[in-house]
């Protein structure tokens, strides 16, 4: 009996409010308006940050993809390319190094060139190609058989074996290119024998030494922790600032030989 009294008042109470908010909209229908106005705004406020915030991130996460697929591709042409020089080695290792080697020369030629080059002088093409086809045709394919034929004597890794590939490199390997290289520059710029052998006589000995304080440390890192298939391109990059120094001593002034020295003295 009791909880059907309640019953009824509930339900009475709910009808009798709802009466009343039915005759306050008929009444003020500019209160129902703004209500229902304060609601839309109030829910399009609600809303927007969020879309706002959504729409932010669908801007970021686009950019962050876009970054990683530029990044990746140019990691993909970095390894594409490695992959396509190591190939290359593998199947023409002497010519690959050949050119290799001859646009190391050409690039340290340019560099010395634009280094010791006086405001008075002027760009030597000549030379430059005189520098490149000595790497092409003498460096590079030198190095291949000389770094095979080094790994077959002394196929050892270890401090002993590398400091014998030093010490060959520098008393036998060294000597030869170094006059070689003089001799062959010095012929191609129209240099007559008692001339090369002069200019032999007073440049051989600096570059020695000069080689001595640079190449050893060079040679322990190419002999110790590179591959042999890869020691000509390291030994090569090493190259780079040996070579400026060499054919700036390669272009300096003919010696003179000793019999006209000493005719002029």
């Amino acid at each position: 009996m009791f909880s059907r009294t309640s019953l009824l008042l509930r339900s009475t109470r709910r009808c009798f409010h709802d009466a009343i908010e039915r005759r306050s909209s008929l009444d003020h229908p500019w209160k129902s308006q703004s209500i229902l106005a304060k609601q839309q705004h109030s829910r399009a406020y609600i809303r927007s940050p969020f879309l706002h915030r959504k729409h932010g991130v669908s801007n970021v996460s686009s950019s962050s993809s876009s970054s990683s697929v530029s990044s990746l591709s140019s990691s993909s042409r970095k390894t594409g390319f490695v992959t396509w020089y190591l190939g290359m080695i593998e199947a023409r290792p002497v010519i690959t190094k050949a050119i290799t080697a001859g646009v190391i020369f050409t690039c340290a030629d340019v560099s010395s060139q634009m280094i010791t080059l006086m405001p008075s002088d002027s760009f030597d093409p000549i030379r430059t190609l005189r520098m490149a086809a000595f790497g092409m045709l003498f460096s590079g394919p030198s190095l291949h058989f000389w770094f095979n034929f080094i790994s077959r004597i002394l196929p050892k890794t270890d401090i002993f074996s590398t400091l014998k590939k030093m010490l060959m490199g520098q008393t036998i390997y060294g000597p030869i290119m170094n006059s070689s290289f003089f001799s062959v520059n010095a012929s191609l710029q129209g240099e007559t024998a008692a001339e090369i052998v002069a200019r032999l006589k007073r440049d051989m000995l600096p570059t020695t030494i000069s080689g001595l304080i640079y190449w050893p440390m060079c040679d322990f890192v190419t002999f110790k922790f590179i591959p042999v298939q890869l020691q000509p391109l390291v030994s090569n990059s090493f190259s780079f600032v040996w070579t400026i120094y060499i054919t700036y001593m390669a272009s300096l002034k003919k010696a003179l030989p000793d019999r006209i020295a000493t005719d002029l003295s």
